[in-house]
């Protein structure tokens, strides 16, 4: 929970910092620095045994000033209202960040959803969606898939939300199986994303991609994704991790096998003996780190140690305030999570306008869009830390604020 509430706070602290550089005052910082809405919901539901349990559900909408706001749902044990808060504020920045009409939105219920049955975990996607309906829509806050949850359960919830809405609403939500309006490209989007931006911060640092050393922390969505892509595109993965463990080769691990092998949840380490912990991988040396599983891996603890030329957050926060600075001290390129993950929301945004307008695009098109927005924002957000000195995360903050900064502004609320 302390970790939470840092990662809360921290992400406040950034924020201030990127609107006193921007020349906004105190008022803009005392609407930006908490969501406009918050909701903490109990859904009750019968498990496969009879017994009916509670489950704890929340949903944060940051600030819908640009738009409807857009942000994942996650099934975790260790949900709490402080990380839906901060990872809402952080969708407004990275809606900001790739220019999306977008505010930032972000929920979750607190379970874990591996020791559940199919059976419950619709009966868990339905409830959460009975409970937030009055709230949520496709012109007010539209989901997404985040840790844990997939385009089934998205299936589940926009049928539940179309029921109530007694109207096919696919716009609702984003992250669907393409036959029922889902968009090509929207599972590896941001695994996609990642990786343009990895080749764009190796460009800046004449790191040739062919033969790289990467390590991946995390074989999730976007971890397994993301080392398919390096790994075809001619990079060397020496290392990758899910919960239980971590593996490591300085040879390069063979990725197709890994994937092969790996459950639903992206468990692949418990089939080998000799693995490493989490922490261990981290500090194993590389040319380029990506965290892409949780929160608060890097710390002022292990920022010392980090032997890497290039750290690509692909997951959120997985960096703490304080080793943000020793890494930038180090010379190391921190591209920070709301610029590196921005690809999901990306695609998610071009989901929700093919929903709108009924016409979809191929792959390639999606691909090519993506591309063109991701290859822009990391250009912005680079020469903002260049010109000011500044480390990339400030510069994305200051970017990613000033949309919603300005859309206040013009609506009067501040």
């Amino acid at each position: 929970m302390t970790e939470n509430l840092n990662l809360f706070t921290s992400t406040q602290v950034v924020i201030k910092d990127a609107l006193e550089k921007l020349g906004y005052d105190e008022g803009m910082y005392e609407l930006l620095k908490e969501p406009l809405l918050m909701v903490e919901v109990r859904i009750p539901i019968r498990m496969d045994d009879g017994k009916v349990k509670v489950f704890t559900g929340y949903r944060g909408q940051h600030n819908d000033a640009v738009g409807p706001t857009k942000g994942g749902i996650r099934f975790h044990p260790n949900v709490s209202a402080d990380e839906v808060k901060a990872l809402s504020m952080w969708m407004t920045l990275k809606a900001g960040i790739v220019d999306l009409p977008y505010g930032g939105a972000k929920g979750g219920i607190l379970c874990d959803p591996r020791e559940m049955s199919m059976g419950e975990l619709e009966r868990l996607s339905r409830g959460y969606v009975r409970a937030l309906s009055q709230v949520m829509g496709p012109a007010k806050d539209i989901p997404a898939p985040d840790v844990f949850t997939n385009s089934q359960i998205m299936a589940w919830m926009m049928d539940e939300y179309s029921k109530i809405d007694e109207f096919n609403s696919p716009g609702f939500i984003t992250g669907k199986p393409v036959v029922l309006g889902g968009s090509h490209g929207r599972e590896r989007a941001t695994a996609e994303g990642v990786t343009i931006i990895i080749n764009e911060a190796a460009k800046r640092r004449n790191i040739d991609m062919k033969g790289a050393r990467v390590i991946i922390q995390g074989f999730g969505n976007a971890g397994s994704f993301l080392s398919k892509f390096l790994h075809d595109s001619g990079a060397k993965v020496i290392g990758i991790s899910d919960a239980y463990g971590a593996l490591y080769d300085p040879d390069g691990l063979d990725i197709d096998y890994l994937l092969d092998r790996r459950d639903s949840f992206g468990t692949v380490t418990t089939l080998f003996d000799n693995t490493l912990t989490n922490a261990e991988l981290l500090e194993m040396e590389c040319d380029i780190l990506v965290p892409a599983a949780i929160e608060n891996q890097i710390t002022e603890k292990n920022a010392h140690n980090i032997k890497a030329d290039i750290v690509v957050e692909a997951a959120n926060g997985p960096t703490t305030s304080e080793a943000t600075k020793i890494l930038t001290d180090r010379g190391i390129l921190l591209v920070p999570d709301v610029l590196a993950s921005a690809g999901g929301v990306t695609v998610s945004y071009f989901e929700w306008v093919q929903n709108n307008m009924g016409y979809y695009w191929s792959e390639d098109e999606v691909r090519e869009k993506m591309t063109a927005k991701m290859v822009q924002a990391f250009e912005n957000v680079y020469n903002i830390a260049t010109t000011r000195n500044i480390d990339m995360r400030l510069a994305a903050y200051m970017i990613g604020v000033r949309k919603t900064a300005e859309a206040s502004r013009f609506r009067g609320w501040v």
